[in-house]
């Protein structure tokens, strides 16, 4: 757990470490689902969510805004980017973009001792997903699973400008997903198939298959979204 910041004046100068603890906190919440996508919040009501001084909240402001994940909007106050059909078309096309360059470099790097250790923790997954036995734990182990393999392999690319495009994305899809609370029962199974087949297509070395795979993993999770919306009406 990150340790509570000290308190300090709103005009007091803000160290940089306030500041990325305010914006790695923004980022847990969204996860976490305590900000909500649309949702109305004050800057005071961000210093109590935070537990940040108010000069940390106020400059992390722009590098939300900059990320389209905040909106500063004239008498309402600030509100967390809404989910809608372009979002997700938008969050999803970025996805596939940065993605597609990443399992390249993935693939140069990664040992078989990794990709072993990977399919390991997704077969894992799946098991207790096909099990049938009450599993409250699963989605969120599913999706941290999920992540982890998807952040690794940016990550390989060695590009921080990258790497933290992406993950303000993964904000936007963890928003979108959320939204649609129905995709979160069916998603793990294929999720973890379709890993499992990527990751056979690495251990492979077959870079074009397994570029043809993440593509496809991409838009199979944006279809569940979409499927999963539609159905809520």
């Amino acid at each position: 757990m990150i340790p509570a910041a000290a308190p300090a004046a709103a005009d007091a100068p803000v160290s940089s470490s306030l500041r990325t603890l305010a914006y790695e906190r923004f980022r847990q919440n969204i996860m976490g689902g305590q900000l909500k996508a649309g949702q109305f919040v004050s800057q005071r009501e961000l210093v109590d969510l935070l537990q940040v001084p108010l000069g940390a909240v106020r400059e992390m402001i722009p590098r939300l805004e900059a990320g389209r994940l905040l909106l500063t909007v004239p008498k309402r106050g600030l509100q967390i980017a809404h989910v809608d059909m372009r979002l997700i078309r938008n969050a999803f096309q970025v996805r596939t973009m940065i993605e597609r360059e990443a399992v390249q470099a993935y693939l140069r790097q990664v040992s078989e001792a990794e990709l072993s250790q990977e399919e390991s923790r997704h077969q894992a997954i799946l098991d207790r997903a096909l099990s049938g036995r009450p599993d409250p734990a699963l989605d969120q182990d599913g999706l941290a699973v999920d992540w982890a393999l998807h952040d690794r392999m940016v990550d390989s690319l060695g590009n921080e400008i990258l790497s933290d495009i992406y993950r303000v994305n993964s904000m936007h899809v963890r928003m979108i997903r959320l939204e649609a609370p129905l995709v979160l029962p069916e998603r793990v199974i294929p999720a973890m198939q379709e890993h499992l087949q990527f990751i056979g297509l690495l251990r492979a070395r077959d870079a074009e298959g397994a570029v043809r795979a993440i593509e496809a993993h991409i838009d199979q999770s944006r279809q569940r979204v979409l499927s999963a919306m539609l159905r809520m009406g």
